[in-house]
């Protein structure tokens, strides 16, 4: 697995959202997802150590990155 770079593949992605320390992406093309080659329609990037994600139909997400791992918390 490698990583994704989003300029890389601009051409393709469209931008909905931008707070400086994360990003919103949609996909116009069939972007393949670097964790598993399938295509995706959404991306969400943050440079952040915590994040909360919105609520989505009553379920939220949170994700907390440390040096080792990455934490998804659902609630």
């Amino acid at each position: 697995m490698s990583g994704f770079d989003v300029h890389e593949h601009r051409h393709a992605l469209k931008q909905l959202r931008d707070t400086g320390d994360t990003s919103l992406w949609e996909s116009r093309k069939d972007v393949a997802c670097p964790a598993c080659e399938e295509p995706f329609d959404r991306l969400f990037t943050t440079r952040r150590l915590a994040t909360r994600f919105p609520e989505n139909d009553g379920v939220r997400f949170c994700l907390v990155r440390d040096d080792d791992a990455i934490h998804v918390f659902r609630h």
